[in-house]
């Protein structure tokens, strides 16, 4: 998918899944602005970084009103350590959720007038954790819930000059994929967890975001599209004793036989 002579914004794109969504746009072509409060460690080839806390309003204002034109803006910028509910206060949990929806929608009011100009594309970064219980990220959950909900409210309302969409993403293994997962043991168990038997790589969620925002998905909007590897074993299945292979016991399946 050629995305030359369009610019993209990647907030928050200097690690991680951020990295790589950049990386893939700026393999599609595409002039890419990555924008956060510190610069990568590592410089990402064919970049540009500029420095925005984007918690700060009129910061963000600034840094979209600068820019000479915008097509693309991926609301990447988010995230949240584990943290069970009764061990912070509410001040604290706010800000976990200030980070992961209140930000994606000052930076898209900020973007707006150039994406209109430009009919362009906003490509949100939401999570499983908003569509499922997220014990010790509860916040975040909630955030990336109201995410989505935001993101299709606005393909209705800045339709049709602007599509919107959001990637809900399953696990990633990053550089900080111990975090939460631990060594490589954890990772490696964490992963025959999921159907297609391994995490993601930040380059699958980049070639995700890239075909939104291209012509090749000029009729997607307000969609929610899974990047999740086939998502999770319903655990009861491997918890039940019917069903299993070897027995003969079908009491308690839900199939009925005509």
């Amino acid at each position: 998918m050629d995305l030359g002579g369009r610019t993209v914004v990647v907030t928050g794109g200097t690690r991680g899944v951020g990295a790589g969504i950049a990386r893939a746009f700026v393999e599609a072509g595409a002039d890419v602005v990555v924008c956060a409060r510190r610069p990568p460690d590592v410089p990402l080839e064919g970049t540009e970084f500029v420095p925005v806390d984007l918690r700060d309003p009129a910061a963000v204002q600034a840094f979209f009103a600068a820019l000479p034109r915008l097509d693309v803006l991926v609301n990447n910028a988010g995230g949240a350590p584990y943290r069970p509910l009764t061990e912070a206060d509410a001040e604290r949990h706010a800000r976990v959720i200030e980070l992961n929806l209140i930000v994606p929608l000052t930076a898209s009011l900020a973007a707006y007038e150039h994406l209109r100009r430009a009919r362009g594309s906003i490509v949100m970064i939401g999570s499983v954790s908003g569509a499922r219980p997220s014990p010790g990220s509860a916040a975040y959950g909630a955030a990336k819930a109201g995410l989505a909900n935001l993101a299709r409210s606005m393909a209705v309302e800045w339709a049709p000059d602007v599509r919107v969409n959001t990637l809900v993403v399953g696990m990633v293994r990053t550089e900080l994929s111990h975090l939460h997962y631990g060594g490589e043991d954890g990772i490696a168990a964490v992963s025959r967890t999921v159907p297609l038997g391994r995490l993601a790589d930040p380059s699958d969620i980049g070639g995700a975001a890239v075909f939104l925002a291209s012509d090749a998905a000029r009729y997607i909007s307000g969609a929610s599209v899974l990047v999740h590897g086939g998502g999770e074993r319903p655990a009861f299945l491997d918890a039940a004793t019917a069903n299993k292979a070897g027995t003969s016991d079908k009491t308690g399946t839900s199939d009925k036989e005509d």
